[in-house]
């Protein structure tokens, strides 16, 4: 139950009449720049399982003799 192309047509007439014809361009350019950063900025993450999984930082502390309780 697809659209037709005779419906798409009708939609996008519509849409021309609603928004103007310079409007939807401006919106197309801005959908397809944020698809665009969208796919270099998934490039960009770090992939390697080795990076996703680190293991926490080691703190490492030196103890001292407490002082003998009075019992």
């Amino acid at each position: 139950m697809g659209a037709s192309p005779v419906q798409l047509l009708i939609v996008l007439f519509i849409a021309v009449l609603v928004f103007g014809g310079k409007r939807l361009r401006t919106l197309g350019s801005d959908v397809g720049a944020a698809i665009k950063g969208f796919k270099e900025a998934m490039k960009e993450e770090p992939t390697e399982p080795e990076k996703l999984e680190q293991q926490p930082p080691v703190i490492e502390v030196v103890a001292t003799q407490k002082e003998k309780t009075k019992g």
